[in-house]
């Protein structure tokens, strides 16, 4: 983990050292043998619970009624692999209940669709892929621009329903369908959903594990697949649990979370693990704050991140969804590869320098850095509440600051230095 600075180190005294519980015991199986051709006698073998030599009282993690209980994470994807139950590192073909792609690789999933299955061949249910063009939208570069012709002739092809198509370049608020940045799109138009698989072309799919679902990104083979098929193999990851307590001052934001937390776990501190955000702060926070939380976690390694779903998520969905979900939650009992806690009430504002997400500094350490520019957006950054905290910033420094109305999506308003665009 990159080093800290003695201020920044004073900022930890809120972070409680993680508490790594026991690992289950290996799950006994019953096998039987089958009886030979010969009619050789068969024999099975069976626990007995007669006679047993007195031994010590087993460690609550290793009972049986423990084996069963799971997080999150492990619930989403037994149901969506039809198994009553999983444990860490099972591999299993799950039931995808949205695939996501976009203008980057889209064509190349497409491609590899067509090769594997036909040329002629349907996807696996046209209103459950979801396409949304958004990184070569703004550009006269021609094979950006091919990017997405490829992926309009196939939705024209495949008559996908959830195509957010922007078709006039030289003034995007006359498009109706054009959404943002994907991962914005997919939440507002109510692809995100509690308890659902959800997977997409671009490692920052993970934020839809805002809404308490599986969400991660995959490859373009993967991506080919399941547009096909509806199915992925995936491998159970186990769950690392963030607790959030406290008040959290006006002065922060859930970037500052996140960051701070990838601090103290470092950029692989999280590999191929899920991270489930609880806690009175989380539960505090509004849907687009939950989603930068959760937009980051790949930058810790993880798989996949997943914040419960509430009454603030049900509200959200409201009017932008009509398929039935069905949440689920960890079990009291659910088994967690390790605990960090915060003090969220005592964190200061931080910042990651040059050049990697887990090099935390406090921002007032870094005052006297000089800035030359400011990149408003992205895929962590592009949520209508990004752009009001940008707002009062500028507001805030008195200098009539104006922002290209490219950087604000159609159906976002912007406040800033006193006019609306």
């Amino acid at each position: 983990m990159a080093s800290i600075s003695a201020a920044a180190k004073a900022s930890s005294a809120a972070f409680v050292h993680k508490n790594e519980l026991a690992a289950a015991a290996t799950t006994q199986r019953q096998r039987r043998a089958s009886a030979s051709a010969s009619g050789r006698r068969a024999r099975s073998v069976r626990v007995r619970a007669v006679a047993t030599p007195s031994r010590a009282p087993r460690a609550p993690a290793s009972t049986g009624s423990v084996k069963s209980a799971m997080t999150t994470t492990e619930k989403i994807l037994a149901r969506a692999s039809e198994h009553a139950s999983l444990e860490p590192g099972e591999n299993v073909w799950v039931n995808v209940d949205v695939l996501m792609t976009h203008d980057v690789c889209g064509p190349g999933t497409i491609g590899i669709f067509k090769r594997e299955f036909g040329e002629d061949a349907k996807v696996w249910d046209r209103e459950k892929v979801v396409i949304i063009p958004d990184h070569y939208i703004f550009t006269s570069d021609e094979r950006a621009n091919r990017n997405v012709d490829i992926l309009r002739d196939f939705c024209a092809e495949q008559s996908i329903k959830y195509f957010y198509d922007i078709k006039d370049l030289s003034n995007f608020k006359a498009n109706p369908d054009y959404k943002g940045v994907c991962h914005v799109a997919l939440a507002q138009e109510g692809h995100c959903r509690p308890g659902e698989v959800l997977l997409g072309t671009d490692s920052h799919t993970c934020n839809a594990g805002a809404f308490g679902q599986f969400a991660t990104g995959i490859g373009n083979t993967d991506a080919g697949f399941v547009m096909g098929t509806g199915k992925a193999l995936l491998k159970v990851p186990p769950t690392i649990r963030f607790v959030l307590d406290g008040e959290m001052p006006p002065y922060l934001l859930a970037k500052d979370l996140i960051l701070q937390i990838i601090g103290e776990i470092s950029v692989s501190g999280a590999t191929y693990k899920s991270m489930e955000f609880v806690g009175s702060t989380v539960e505090s926070l509004n849907m687009e704050e939950r989603m930068t939380l959760c937009n980051m976690v790949i930058e810790a390694g993880g798989k996949n991140g997943v914040v419960p779903a509430d009454e603030t998520t049900f509200k959200y969905l409201e009017g932008k969804t009509s398929v039935e979900y069905e949440p689920v939650y960890s079990d009291a009992q659910a088994r967690f590869v390790s605990d960090y806690r915060f003090d969220v009430s005592k964190l200061e504002p931080v910042v990651a320098k040059p050049h990697s997400p887990d090099n935390r500094a406090l921002a007032r350490e870094c005052k006297d850095v000089k800035v030359d520019r400011v990149y408003i957006g992205s895929c962590t950054g592009g949520k209508t509440e990004d752009f009001f905290a940008a707002a009062k910033l500028f507001f805030a420094s008195g200098k009539k600051v104006k922002v290209p109305t490219f950087l604000v999506p159609a159906t976002q308003k912007v406040i800033v230095a006193e006019k609306i665009y």
